[in-house]
């Protein structure tokens, strides 16, 4: 049999969810709570579009100009981003994982990055799926298992659909107190700033409000978290359902897009979030860039589920 272009299929079922994962880029391709979708899916047969549900690592976001330098050595990753010159989204978003443990509502993948040209350090990447009462869970471990300290950061890359519509009909909450302005061009870091003010409180979605036609590509900290220290996200529709997504303090951004898109591509049906434990351009940064000593681990975990 021939294997479908997402790579192999992997479907987890838990009471009311059922979730498929593919094996290229240990991409989440599907998810639904009584059958209603909670992520845009992709079709197995498909080459995934747009990062749709892709793991992201060993950087999440941008790598400005795809230029870095570490520990005194300059490097240059491959344009991955090439309309606007950035290295964008790491490296194993093609990569296809294998299975090292799988069952009916979970399972187990990896893949190692090797060593090469602008990354030069071995890292291998584990990524659990696992989907119970609460939703789905997913937890990433990464291990250096090369000779020299390396530069890393990881997070997801999901499309959330809160129900009928599009993203201009959707209420959003989004905890964050501070956004990362960017140039309008190439989405180059500029600096923070506070929500209540930036764009005359374009940002601020800290108490829920309809998205409607604002544009949105941002990196957001400021993370305010509950008493477990975990920071949630939600986009509810007008019917009352939706989805929420929740994280650790392994990741202290999240970037939130919008998904415009030109025609005839569809536009604005889902909204990315991405929670990131590094903001955007962090190998050239260094604000929140996670260094993995030889034999270092370092983890991250999100999780989603129905409103």
């Amino acid at each position: 049999m021939t294997t479908p272009l997402s790579g192999t299929q992997f479907e987890l079922t838990s009471g009311e969810y059922t979730a498929t994962i593919a094996s290229i880029g240990a991409s989440l391709r599907s998810l639904q709570h009584n059958g209603r979708d909670l992520v845009v899916p992709y079709d197995a047969d498909e080459v995934r579009p747009a990062y749709r549900g892709a793991t992201l690592a060993p950087w999440p976001n941008r790598v400005v100009d795809g230029k870095y330098s570490f520990e005194g050595t300059d490097f240059e990753l491959a344009l991955t981003e090439p309309k606007r010159g950035h290295a964008l989204h790491g490296l194993v978003v093609w990569h296809d994982f294998i299975a090292l443990d799988e069952a009916e509502d979970r399972v187990m993948l990896a893949t190692t990055v090797e060593a090469q040209e602008g990354y030069p350090f071995r890292i291998q990447v584990r990524v659990e799926f696992v989907l119970d009462a609460d939703g789905l869970h997913t937890t990433v471990a990464a291990r250096n298992t090369g000779t020299a300290p390396a530069p890393f950061g990881t997070g997801p890359h999901p499309y959330l659909v809160a129900g009928e519509g599009t993203v201009d009909d959707w209420t959003l909450l989004l905890p964050a107190e501070q956004v990362l302005t960017v140039t309008e061009d190439r989405l180059i870091p500029i600096e923070l700033a506070d929500v209540s003010t930036e764009s005359g409180g374009t940002f601020d979605f800290r108490e829920p409000r309809v998205i409607g036609d604002t544009f949105i590509d941002h990196a957001f900290t400021g993370l305010v978290r509950n008493e477990n220290r975990t920071a949630e996200v939600q986009v509810t529709a007008a019917s009352g359902t939706g989805v929420r997504m929740r994280w650790d303090t392994s990741c202290k951004w999240v970037q939130v897009h919008t998904a415009d898109q030109e025609a005839p591509k569809p536009s604005r049906i889902g909204l990315a979030v991405e929670p990131m434990t590094c903001p955007p351009d962090a190998f050239n940064s260094g604000e929140d860039l996670l260094v993995l000593q030889p034999g270092g681990v370092t983890f991250a975990s999100w999780s989603i589920a129905a409103i």
